[in-house]
């Protein structure tokens, strides 16, 4: 393996174990305030219960989202500087931004609601829990932004052989970043909303608070299914945007190597990379992908061949990954419908119940393959028509990747299992008992 290879797999391994924690955090911060704002409202004090419960859960999750994300910054300078010294005018003062202004906001605003229970009202409390809640979703917000540029490049012009800023408002309000951004924080919105109904789930299973949990779940279930909906419509959006600006990665994800009218769609398509052509093509739909991406039924779209070999993107794993993240989109909707379905007599429905405890992973699951079909299917670029990734890497030795790469697998590794394991314990003890 080489610098270009191992660079990649060690940011990837690294992104990919922190983004086990950022969706988490979006979700689960909303679902807390609402919580809270619940409690002031009502003076219920089962919604104080939940605050405190699922606050602490999210506590942790932050903790460790922050622990993981670190490094990731780093990698810029280490593994990719040849990138950073091209593109980092743009790129850089984005990244700035985020840790300047929406992550230090979250983080100090969240030191207040740890420590302020007994020194704010709870009025103000509450409102501090929006407030770190916006802050999780402003530090959202320039992450995608800054990625939604190396995917579509805009506002920019090469000056001394650099990439340089001259239009800030087309880089951020680009169409690519405003559907990034609500594609990526909805899937996030959808995990917490599952996670709570799945630790619900265990509990009601167990028939152990079950008021509490009822309500948990019900509030989970209005928020998940409204987002399993937005996620699969500004997923459609997206797939326009990407057959657009991204040809090659839309020809990646449907396994389409010739240039075709009324171009299908297949449920299930296994590709040979090496002869070009798909070994298995099961379940097509005529003329799908032409009215999907081109609202016209009979629209041309290109396919792989038309494109230099050394600039497709892997075929096998983009179009697995994008054929599993849009089936579990379109499960999610089923599992949420069927929850309302079930809402008023969740004890007695211990089928569905056991289902949604084994949903809890599968949301992860479809971010992270979210994130191949976005990452994967941009390549061999870095940055999308502008810089090949080949040419963004540092010029360091390869046993100096390998041996951090291993690194970071251990470390995060250790990090992943104790911060699992916590997460895991404080769910199942569940909450703290109510005062009489």
């Amino acid at each position: 393996m080489d610098v270009v290879l191992l660079s990649r797999l060690q940011f990837a391994a690294a992104t990919m174990f922190h983004f086990l924690f950022v969706p988490f955090t979006l979700g689960l911060s909303i679902l807390v305030a609402y919580m809270e704002t619940r409690y002031v409202k009502t003076g219920d004090e089962t919604y104080l219960r939940m605050t405190k419960f699922w606050g602490k859960l999210f506590l942790i999750n932050f903790a460790l989202g922050v622990v993981t994300g670190i490094t990731l910054e780093f990698q810029f300078g280490t593994n990719w500087s040849r990138y950073s010294a091209y593109v980092g005018d743009i790129f850089g003062s984005l990244l700035a931004i985020e840790a300047t202004v929406a992550f230090s906001l979250e983080s100090i605003l969240l030191g207040v609601w740890i420590f302020g229970w007994k020194k704010l009202s709870q009025k103000a409390h509450a409102a501090v829990m929006w407030l770190v809640a916006f802050g999780s979703t402003l530090s959202a917000v320039w992450i995608l932004i800054a990625n939604a540029w190396m995917q579509s490049p805009v506002g920019f012009t090469i000056r001394d052989g650099r990439a340089e800023l001259v239009d800030f408002a087309a880089v951020v309000f680009q169409e690519h970043a405003i559907f990034k951004f609500l594609h990526t924080v909805s899937a996030a919105y959808v995990l917490s909303a599952f996670f709570v109904m799945g630790v619900s789930a265990y509990h009601l299973l167990k028939k152990q608070n079950v008021d509490f949990f009822t309500r948990s779940f019900k509030i989970a279930l209005g928020f998940g299914t409204i987002f399993s909906f937005i996620v699969v419509i500004t997923g459609d959006i997206n797939g326009v945007i990407v057959a657009e600006k991204q040809p090659t990665k839309l020809a990646a994800m449907e396994s389409l190597w010739d240039t075709t009218t009324r171009a299908p769609v297949y449920l299930f398509a296994l590709p040979d990379e090496d002869n070009e052509k798909n070994k298995i093509e099961i379940g097509a739909l005529p003329g799908m992908l032409s009215f999907l991406v081109h609202h016209d039924i009979n629209a041309e779209v290109r396919g792989l061949k038309e494109f230099p070999k050394d600039e497709r993107p892997p075929v096998l794993i983009t179009s697995f990954a994008f054929k599993g993240m849009v089936g579990l989109g379109f499960y999610f909707i089923i599992a949420t419908v069927l929850g309302w379905w079930k809402r008023n007599r969740l004890v007695d429905s211990s089928k569905y119940l056991k289902l949604m405890l084994l949903s809890i992973p599968l949301p992860y699951v479809a971010c992270e393959l979210g994130w191949i079909v976005s990452e994967v299917g941009r390549q061999p670029w870095i940055v999308y028509g502008l810089m090949k990734t080949s040419d963004a890497v540092s010029p360091i030795a390869t046993s100096q990747v390998l041996t951090t790469l291993i690194a970071f697998i251990m470390v995060y590794g250790l990090l992943g299992v104790t911060g699992f394991y916590l997460i895991a314990k404080n769910a199942k003890k569940g909450p703290e008992p109510a005062v009489n």
